[in-house]
Formats: structure tokens, sequence, C-alpha cells
């Protein structure tokens, strides 16, 4: 029996916390103290043992298994890469032309070409296979207007009879069908057949390359290209070929004159040579692309096919 002053209570009916001997937590009593330590020491038990499972499993899963690599993301099409001057734009396809005359010299349709260049048409002479040189004139997108162009000639008394080229006449049109072999031989054949002809075509500037770039123009136009005038433009218009393997047909260009800069062209035929229009008072010919004048002053191939 607790006798009132005895003891002081707390509202809970326990011990004051003046009962509780020195050192002990008022809220905590000796026998829940030694159940608490167990518990902590019971988790740190825990936590160790699982640590070192994790660790296990890791070393076990590095070592123990293959390890696969994460499954590569879709990567897009690479894309080839082109050097800006490797790409090379179309050149223009010759559309109708009028042809005209039928020269047994040379110098007569050169004459005849300057005439009309002297009323503004673009005109160009050739020596057909049979033997005879003939005249070509303009560049037309109809038949319509090419031969209203000729009508009017015939009227100005420059032309008699002509013939009006199409655009599927042309080596360059069947080249899809008989393959670019076919196309090449056809500018060797045509830059073959001016060999031995007077060099005629007029030009304002030597140092331009406007003169010999007149034979490489033509030879071009007649298998239906529209190659640029000068040997410069002709130079920057082409695809840049292998110096040491250019294909039939294709031009090659030196510096003859001054400052290093493109002044000659001649067409590529094979086997080392090349045909070109080296001067006035010169016929066209063959020279060798290892003649030491030309061999030191040449600058590259292009092509235009």
């Amino acid at each position: 029996m607790i006798r009132q002053g005895d003891a002081r209570t707390g509202r809970d009916g326990g011990r004051a916390d003046s009962d509780y001997p020195s050192g002990l937590s008022p809220m905590i009593s000796p026998v829940s103290g030694t159940s608490s330590g167990r518990r902590r020491r019971m988790a740190l038990v825990l936590v160790f043992f699982f640590s070192l499972l994790s660790i296990l499993i890791f070393i076990g899963g590095c070592g123990g298994r293959k390890a696969y690599p994460p499954v590569p993301r879709d990567k897009k099409a690479a894309v080839k890469k082109t050097r800006p001057g490797a790409v090379r734009k179309a050149l223009p396809r010759m559309g109708y032309t009028i042809q005209a005359g039928a020269f047994s010299q040379a110098e007569n349709a050169a004459r005849l070409t300057e005439l009309l260049k002297e009323q503004g048409l673009d005109a160009t002479y050739f020596a057909a296979e049979t033997g005879l040189f003939k005249v070509r004139i303009g560049n037309f997108p109809s038949r319509e207007s090419a031969r209203n162009q000729a009508e009017a000639l015939q009227l100005l008394g420059l032309i008699e009879e002509y013939y009006l080229v199409a655009p599927e006449e042309y080596a360059v049109a069947r080249a899809g069908e008989l393959g670019e072999d076919y196309l090449r031989r056809e500018i060797v054949k045509a830059a073959q057949s001016f060999i031995g002809v007077p060099y005629l075509w007029g030009g304002t500037s030597a140092e331009t390359g406007f003169d010999c770039s007149g034979l490489t123009m033509t030879v071009y136009q007649l298998n239906g290209i529209d190659l640029p005038r000068t040997s410069g433009d002709q130079f920057d218009t082409g695809e840049e070929q292998d110096d040491d393997d250019p294909l039939p047909g294709d031009l090659v260009f030196f510096a003859t004159g001054k400052g290093g800069k493109v002044s000659h062209v001649g067409v590529y035929i094979g086997a080392g040579r090349f045909i070109h229009a080296p001067g006035r008072g010169k016929n066209i010919r063959t020279d060798l692309m290892s003649n030491s004048y030309y061999q030191r002053r040449y600058l590259g191939a292009r092509t235009y096919i």
C-alpha cells in the first residue's frame, strides 16, 4: 500500500523522474535499453551482410557472365562527302543547229564562219566525213526558231541550202543507249577528222586560249555538248581527272603563256597522245604528252562525260 506523500507519481501512474537511477534516460528502462542495443547490433549485421552480398553479386556478374553492350540506337546513313571541285554541273546540250555549206577548202569555210560571227551568230566549221568542210550555225531551242533564222540568212545571201540538225542526232543523245565509251570514241573521231587542217579559228587574245579552244569547242559541239568558248572556262567547267590516267575524249590543259595560267588545250585520244591546234601557221596535229615542252607546262585533265 502506498501512502500519499511517500513518492511522487507521474500522470501515467509510473514513478517520477527522481525515482530513476542516476544516468538512465527518464523514458527508457534498463530492460528496454538492453533490447534496443541488440536491435541496433542486429541491424548493423544485416546491413553488412547485404552489402557483402551485393559486392559478390556485382563481381560475379562482371567476371562470370558475358557483358553485352547496350543496343545501339539507329544511326543515320553516312553521307559521302565530296570535294567541291569533284562535283560537276552537267553541261548544256546542243539544241537545233543550222548546217550549211560544202567547201573543199577549209579557208572558205572559215571565211563564211567569220561572216556569220559578224552578224552576231555563233558559228564554227568542221570537216565532214565526205572530206568537205561545212559550217554549223547557232544553238536554237526549237526547230521553228532554227528554220526562221536559216530563212533569214538565205534572204541575206549568206547561205543557200541548209539542213537542221536535231538534238537526238548527236552522239551524246545516243550515249544513254550505246554507253559512255561510244561517246568518247565519237569525240576522238571528230578530233581526228581535223588532223592536217590549217589552224584558222580566230580569236582576240592568245593569252586566254581563245584560239586553240575553237577546236575543242567544235569537237564537243559536233557531239551535242555545248562546251564553253575559252580554254580557261573549259578548264573550270570540267571535272578533274587523274593526271596520270586521262580517258580518251577528255581535255588536257597547259600553261604555255606567262603566269602559269591555262592558255592551251587539246583533246586526249589515248596512248599518251592528244590532238590540238598548236598555233597560227600550223596545221592541227597529234603530239605526245611526254614531249618535254608540254610535260613541263601540263596543268591537268578534265572530263565532261
